[in-house]
Parts: C-alpha cells; structure tokens; sequence
C-alpha cells in the first residue's frame, strides 16, 4: 500500500511539473539565444534580410523551412559554437510538430519532465526521499528555465542524468553513450559526465562516448573562435563573485528583481541567508561519505567553469550555465534538509517560480517591444536594430509582432536619415543587446531630433517618432 502510494505521488509531480514547465513554455516571451534554434533547423542560419521595409510576418516565414542533418552540421561548424545532437532532434521534432516556437519548447517540456523522472530514479539508488528530490529540483530555477526555452540544455541534462542511473545500475556502455550524448547535445554537459565517471571510476563507460566526444572536438575546433569577445576577460575574485550570484540565482531565482526600494535589499538578504542555510546544512550532513557521486556531479559545473575561464581567459559564467548541477543540488538537499529549512527553501523556490511564470522583469524586451508596436506604433514603420548577425532581435521580435508590422532593419554604418526620409512616422524599438545594436539604437536616436522630428510617445521598449516639418 505505502508503496503504491509513493508511486502515486511521484506521477503527481511529474503531472505538475508537466504544468509548470508548459506554462513557463507559453507565458514567457521569444529569447533572442532561440532563434538560433529555429533558424538554424530551417535551414537558414543567417538570414539575408531586405535591406527595404519588410513585414514581420516574413519572419516567421523564415523559420518554417526544414534544414537537413548534414546541413545542420555544416552550418554549426560554420556559423555557431553548439554541438548538433539537440538541433538534429528538434529538427525531427519541428517536422512533426510545425516550426512554431511553442512547438520546439514544448521538447524542452517533454525533456524537462523525463529528467524530473529521472531524478526520483537516482534519489531511490541513494536511499533519498525521491518526491522531496522531484520537487526540489522542479524548485530550481535555472531548471524550470532551461527546460522551457528552445535551447539545448534540456536534452543535454535528461541525457546527464539517464547516464548516472545506468551508471548506478552498472550498465557502463549504455551510460556512456548517453553522457558521450549529453556532451553533444550542450558541450558544458561535459562537466558533470566527467565528474560522475571519475568519482565512479567507470572507466569502461568512456570508450562508448568517444563517437560523441570526437564529433564535438571535429566541430569545436572551428568554432572556438566564432564567438570572441562574447564574455569579459578572465579574473578570479570577480569571476568567483559572479558565479556566486548565479548558483544562488539558479536555485532561488531573481526574487530580489521582483521589488523596489528598500524591499530589494531586504529580499537579497533573505535570499542570501536561505542559500546559506542550504549550504550549511549540506556540509553538516557529510555528503562526501555516502554521496560522494552526487556531490561530484553538483560541483563540477561551478568548478568547470572556473577552469574553462581561466584556460581561455573570459568569464564564461551564466545562470543557464549552471543548470546541469541543479538536479544534484537537489538530491543533496533532499538528504539533508530537516522540516523547518526544507519548508522556508520551497517557500522561496515558489515564489521565484511565480516570478519566472508572470514577471516581466525575469523576461527579455522582444514580446513587450512587439506589444507596445502594435499598440503605440500606428502607421509608423519599426525601426528594428539587426544586432550583430541578424538572428537573435529579429527573430524574436518578428516572431512576437503582428505579421502585417513594417520593420526596417538597421544598422551603426546605415545612412539612417536618408533611409526613413521617405516616412512621416518612424518606431524606434531600443533593443540594444549586444555592442551592433547598441550601436545602431545610438545612431538612430543621433538622427531623430528636432526640429526634423519630434518624439511623441514612449514606451518601455519603443519611442515613437512624428516628423516636425
């Protein structure tokens, strides 16, 4: 009886992590990092826009092709720094399902929910309250994160963790392959592979990921570059400061953002003396004893981090990073947290959930653009900054705005003033993310000034332009 029930419980969860993690899928506005996604698995790596005012439903149009495996492959080695496990997934995925984005995050969802599974598995094998484990690792908020947004993470950490489970079930081959899998799905997934195998000592496990491992290094050493200057340069206390921030971030959220004022500072502490709290209670229960293998697997994200920063000299550190760590933090703090401290930390990860789910403040600018365009623009033609490839703004913003929407790319070196001088009305959408865009948003406000225009309305994400002649 007490075991039917357990298992009652555990399809429970699952059930509401399925809610969660499709809410998170549906609520959240288009990320920029996606749209590489979808460009990419339709064959479109790079899209050469009009250099003309051009609707926004051509977009969407775009991302509705279907590239094939070797052209997947291709353009990686050529245009990104990913592995292509995920993308050759997705793609199939995609055909079944249409090229929306709902539709790729949904794969994440499925993925999210499996690894959620997965986790009771491992917590059994350690003799860990499993449903505690479940819940704490739905908590996380870099989880909940990753497996809701069409990036590669999501498959890169069902496969991390389908690969302990056979490791502890000593089927060595079969973990191999899907660890030498984690790591061509996301190449971070190395991190945790390495670190459960070594404390293991499944040597025998390593020759069946090598196919995997020698794909990723055949790609990689085209890629290494592709994105230079994309992180700040290495340092070790600011580096250590920032990962702080971010680990604690992935577990509790960005509660501190969800307020003002002195409620800010007062949140921040809290948070912080919670993850402390965590912390400590996970040193006190000496988890190098009888957990060694999960504790391995939780640091060696962090850890692996702060090495690939200091061999390439950056600070390659992000809170999606860090997910692949999150379901073995869990686990720790599944066997270690007593009733008071285990209540006051799912307290805290609902509420940063809710957040992920409804604030804006957790969200990036394209779906608040778009809205405020459509609402605020009129008959203005959207001035829409490329960004440094013409992927990640456009995407986003194109996806999430009306199709009939007129948007003109531009760019820092555009002779921005002769190119609207045919417009009575312009839409600035000031989505400055990387160093073009912020650029071009520069230039742009450089040009709309009086007495030639007159700015008259603004928005959080978009400034509407009248000509003053």
């Amino acid at each position: 009886m007490v075991n039917a029930t357990d298992h009652r419980i555990r399809y429970a969860v699952l059930v509401l992590a399925a809610l969660v993690l499709t809410a998170a899928a549906g609520l959240r506005g288009a990320e920029h990092d996606e749209q590489y996604t979808l460009f990419l698995t339709a064959g479109m790596p790079r899209p050469d826009w009009p250099s003309t005012v051009f609707p926004a439903g051509v977009v969407a149009q775009a991302q509705a092709g279907r590239a094939t495996l070797g052209g997947i492959a291709h353009d990686l080695r050529n245009t990104d720094v990913h592995p292509p496990l995920y993308f050759w997934a997705v793609s199939f995925w995609r055909f079944v399902f249409g090229p929306s984005l709902l539709a790729a995050r949904m794969f994440s969802v499925l993925c999210g929910v499996a690894s959620i599974a997965l986790v009771g598995a491992i917590a059994r094998r350690f003799a860990v309250r499993p449903v505690v484990a479940m819940l704490l690792t739905l908590g996380c908020y870099g989880f909940v994160y990753t497996n809701a947004v069409a990036r590669g993470f999501a498959l890169a950490e069902t496969m991390t963790l389908c690969g302990v489970v056979l490791l502890l079930g000593r089927r060595r081959l079969l973990a191999g392959l899907c660890l030498g899998a984690a790591c061509c799905s996301n190449y971070l997934a190395v991190f945790p592979a390495a670190a459960i195998i070594l404390a293991d000592g499944a040597w025998t496990a390593i020759p069946a990921a090598v196919p995997f491992l020698a794909l990723d290094a055949w790609l990689f050493s085209a890629q290494h570059a592709a994105r230079d200057g994309q992180f700040p340069q290495f340092d070790l206390w600011p580096a250590l400061v920032r990962l702080t921030g971010y680990q604690v971030a992935s577990v509790f959220g960005g509660l501190p953002r969800y307020v003002d004022g002195s409620w800010h500072i007062a949140v921040e502490v809290g948070v912080a003396l919670s993850a402390i709290a965590l912390l400590v209670a996970i040193i006190r229960s000496r988890p190098w004893r009888a957990h060694r293998k999960i504790l391995a697997a939780a640091a060696a994200p962090p850890v692996g981090l702060l090495l690939l920063g200091a061999v390439f000299d950056n600070t390659p550190i992000e809170l999606r990073y860090l997910s692949f760590g999150l379901p073995f933090v869990a686990l720790l703090a599944a066997a270690s947290l007593k009733h008071r401290l285990l209540a006051l930390t799912g307290g805290v990860q609902v509420a940063a959930i809710v957040g992920l789910l409804l604030s804006p403040r957790t969200m990036q600018p394209a779906r608040g653009a778009a809205a405020e365009a459509a609402r605020l623009a009129g008959t203005a033609v959207v001035l829409l900054p490329a960004g440094n490839d013409g992927v990640g703004i456009v995407g986003a913003f194109g996806i999430e705005a009306p199709p009939t929407l007129p948007v003109l790319l531009i760019r820092p070196a555009d002779p921005i003033a002769d190119r609207i001088a045919p417009y009575q009305r312009v839409a600035l959408a000031p989505l400055a993310v990387d160093r073009e865009s912020t650029a071009a948003v520069a230039a742009a406000r450089g040009v709309l000034v009086p007495p030639t225009w007159r700015r008259i309305t603004i928005g959080s994400n978009l400034e509407v332009y009248q000509r003053g002649e």
